[in-house]
């Protein structure tokens, strides 16, 4: 009975408990036997486990007897935290009715917990406040309700209190659930219309395609259509997760769960697609999911160039686990063939670049990261460069553009100065401060995205003693003074290396980067020169000194011109290496200077 069906998701800012909650509400309803359960159960990837953070969000059904009496089937989908993960939030809410939005008590509401309420309204679903972790000893509980009700402009009365660790008010909140979180709409009678609102894939099923049913109902055997790409296949097999997947035999309006059809090419699903029935297809399509941009983008080439093609491979599984990571071939001088790929911050990108390296056993290197810029050339043209290989020569540029981001910085009072100078550091333009109760205070600066992307959210964190919080929006793009910095080696253009950096910093950077680079790069048997230049001009230069090789140690006694002779036998050997000796740049270079 769809009056019986509770769809939910859980949203808070990173780290607030949001898994650990799962875990209660997977305890009480039975889900999972005693035997198999562990901690942050639906973080099943080792990534997940290992860092402590949710990446992707998981579906899971759930069997709940009521105070009331009645049987309800909730289906709750766990959410990431993280900035970077607001595309998989996004997906999440589309397929719920309802959402518990955490915070924890002794941290207070977070710049990711407003976002994440922004996204819940947006889709006008029924929130229901929960403030964790009230067991701490350092849990303000009154003073966090009241940013509640100041920042988020929620009813104090519906705020539950709970602690997830320790069991606490987890029967309060399946039984609020059940209360006020409506039953979804649909009717079975209608044709079928199915919500795609994630993917995975299997080796022997193909892609798992996951899906909310809204009208209609699905079964095995069933030709259905996607009416986004117009193609049609047969379902092979339905199912829900708990949270194994189980198989049964249809879906009905309202219900979420997965379904296979054999698909063995990433590319065929789309994410935010509508499912609909072959013989009797629906109208229209739903709306979909608004398409996120990546906001940072660098190159990702395999070590060894024979293992372009299961990097190729690995990239469109990849892309089907998270519609929100874009990639597009690219060839380089230094690294041969790769990636271009797309990213929605840097904690997204280190991520996707574990996974390829564990789950597909790659081997990779990373070029510096960067966003995109708007050239105008003089002809009129306008231009977007993600790569600065493809920055054109400087007597053809008008005028560069870079994206600016407004960034809200939630953060203790006390650490006010610090975070201002940070902010003033990364060109950021001041624009409102807005005190949050006796203690947060919530800063509103104007950045360029370049200088968010790297380290701008590890710096507030490490100032504010891990109490501080950001989050972004795009505003637009501003004129601005970029150049190109290239590293040469031994007169050799290396592009993996170059970057783009106001001119302002380049002088520093480019020193930085060339001392960086003499520690990591090998000595060879010929000095390597190492150069940081702008257009023609060098700004900074290292060498690297030559291993030295007792050629004349086999000389005892005799001439000097013996030893001579074997001298300048061995200076026109290291001319010779040096005109044609390849310099070979460890892959530590490359993480190095990207955390320059």
């Amino acid at each position: 009975m769809k009056d019986l069906i509770r769809n939910f998701s859980i949203i808070a800012h990173i780290d607030h408990g949001k898994s650990t909650l799962a875990d209660r509400i997977l305890e009480i309803t039975g889900a999972v036997d005693k035997r198999q359960f562990k901690d942050q159960l639906l973080d099943d990837m080792e990534l997940e486990r290992e860092r402590g953070i949710t990446i992707k969000a998981s579906t899971v059904k759930l069997l709940y007897k009521a105070k009331d009496g009645k049987t309800y089937n909730l289906n709750l989908i766990d959410t990431p935290g993280h900035v970077d993960f607001t595309y998989e939030v996004s997906k999440s809410i589309a397929a719920c009715e309802g959402a518990l939005l955490l915070v924890d008590a002794a941290q207070g509401v977070e710049a990711q917990t407003v976002a994440n309420l922004y996204l819940a309204l947006e889709h006008s679903i029924v929130i229901i406040p929960v403030i964790n972790k009230i067991d701490l000893a350092n849990a303000e509980i009154e003073k966090t309700k009241q940013q509640i009700v100041d920042i988020l402009g929620l009813d104090p009365d519906e705020i539950i209190l709970a602690s997830a660790k320790e069991n606490i008010g987890t029967e309060n909140i399946l039984e609020r659930i059940v209360k006020k979180v409506p039953p979804p709409s649909g009717d079975d009678e209608r044709a079928l219309q199915a919500l795609i609102f994630d993917s995975s894939y299997d080796v022997y099923r193909g892609v798992i395609i996951y899906i909310k049913v809204v009208n209609g109902s699905i079964k095995t055997g069933m030709k259905i259509e996607m009416m986004g790409i117009g193609a049609s296949y047969e379902v092979k097999e339905v199912g829900v997760f708990k949270p194994k997947p189980d198989v049964i035999d249809k879906l009905n309006s309202g219900e979420v769960g997965y379904l296979t059809c054999g698909i063995k090419n990433a590319k065929e699903v789309v994410i935010g697609d509508t499912i609909t029935s072959l013989e009797n297809p629906a109208s229209n399509a739903l709306p979909g999911y608004k398409k996120i941009n990546p906001m940072v983008y660098c190159g990702i080439y395999p070590v060894n160039s024979k293992d372009f093609d299961a990097l190729k491979d690995a990239m469109g599984k990849m892309k089907l686990q998270d519609a929100s990571f874009i990639y597009e071939p690219e060839s380089s001088t230094s690294l041969g063939f790769g990636f271009r790929c797309g990213f929605l911050g840097l904690l997204h990108m280190e991520i996707i670049q574990e996974r390829l390296q564990r789950e597909f056993d790659l081997n990779l290197v990373i070029t510096t990261p960067s966003v995109i810029y708007k050239i105008k050339k003089k002809d009129g043209k306008v231009i977007d460069v993600d790569n600065p290989a493809k920055l054109p020569p400087v007597h053809e540029i008008d005028s560069i553009e870079e994206p600016f981001v407004k960034a809200y910085i939630f953060l203790p009072k006390e650490t006010m100065g610090s975070i201002l100078e940070l902010a003033e550091s990364k060109r950021g333009k001041y624009i409102s401060t807005e005190y949050l109760g006796v203690e947060k205070a919530q800063l509103i600066y104007e950045v360029p995205l370049s200088e968010v992307i790297v380290d701008f959210y590890d710096k507030i964190k490490s100032l504010t003693r891990g109490y501080g919080s950001l989050d972004y929006e795009f505003i637009d793009y501003r004129k601005t003074n970029i150049v190109r910095l290239d590293i040469l080696i031994n007169g050799k253009l290396c592009d993996a290396l170059s970057s783009f950096v106001h001119k302002e910093r380049a002088h520093q950077k480019g020193k930085l980067l060339v001392e960086k680079l003499k520690e990591l790069i090998p000595r060879q048997l010929y000095k390597v020169a190492i150069q940081a230049a702008i257009g023609g001009s060098v700004i900074a230069r290292e060498d690297v000194r030559a291993l030295g090789k007792h050629v004349t140690s086999k000389c005892y006694g005799g001439d000097i011109t013996r030893k001579r002779k074997l001298w300048e036998k061995q200076k026109l050997g290291k001319k010779r290496m040096k005109q044609f000796g390849e310099v070979q740049i460890p892959q530590e270079v490359f993480i190095a200077a990207l955390k320059l």
